[in-house]
């Protein structure tokens, strides 16, 4: 039995350079053609350049900084002579606390500041802007997962769109009703693709556009919180144990 396809049309958009070290991106938003029930995908490089949050790299010790970007880190030296910092930041597990150098034109670029509230503020304006109902709006930062090679993406922040979808008690093909799974997590892999066609180098492609998908649910309150672990019962526990914490 052949079911219908699911319509998912990533639109990916080209911008001017935004250049760090501040570089507000209005214009860029304010450029977007967008319909009722898009969601827009935008990197935390050009927002947290958008709020200035950049830093010379010749001006500062990028060990103190991350300390001082995360709640919790874990550094040590690597077999491949780098020295690498795993860390917790806005209750995200990430290396260096986000911040990258990459085009970052001799800047260490950190996360954004609030970034929910950015998030919704962007949502704000975007839709009183283009008359829109119903509007997501999700950063993205790259994230590498433990055991596997390679980049993918994920969701540092968001307004708008619910990100998980309630699945506990539902049955499986054979009757059985799922007893421990309670959600499904919607937005991340959305968010992965998006970052995949972003791109990691010079395609100067910071925002994708999903327009069209109809599995989602859109809610104004709508933040990480809703899907946000606390790291004393994530069930990798035992793992983030051994991170150093800001006292």
């Amino acid at each position: 039995m052949t079911q219908k396809p699911v319509q998912l049309n990533f639109i990916p958009i080209k911008t001017r350079i935004v250049q760090p070290p501040k570089d507000e991106i209005w214009d860029i938003l304010d450029a977007l053609e967008l319909s009722d029930g898009d969601i827009v995908f935008i990197t935390s490089k050009i927002l947290g350049i958008h709020q200035g949050r950049c830093v010379p790299v010749d001006s500062v010790d990028k060990q103190k900084l991350i300390e001082q970007e995360a709640t919790h880190w874990l550094s040590y030296d690597h077999p491949w002579g780098h020295n690498i910092n795993l860390t917790i930041t806005d209750n995200i597990l990430i290396s260096a606390a986000g911040i990258d150098e990459s085009n970052a034109d001799g800047h260490y670029i950190m996360w954004p500041k609030n970034v929910d509230k950015l998030c919704h503020d962007i949502r704000a304006h975007l839709m009183k802007k283009n008359n829109l109902t119903n509007l997501g709006v999700v950063s993205t930062d790259s994230y590498t997962t433990p055991l596997r090679f390679g980049v993918a993406g994920i969701t540092i922040g968001l307004s708008g769109v619910k990100p998980l979808k309630y699945i506990l008690g539902s049955p499986d093909i054979f009757g059985r009703k799922l007893q421990v799974v309670r959600w499904a997590n919607i937005i991340d892999p959305l968010t992965s693709l998006a970052v995949m066609l972003m791109g990691e180098a010079a395609e100067q492609t910071p925002i994708i556009i999903l327009r069209g998908y109809k599995d989602l649910e859109f809610a104004d309150d709508a933040n990480m919180d809703d899907f946000k672990i606390p790291p004393e019962v994530d069930i990798y526990q035992p793992l983030l144990s051994v991170m150093e914490s800001k006292k």
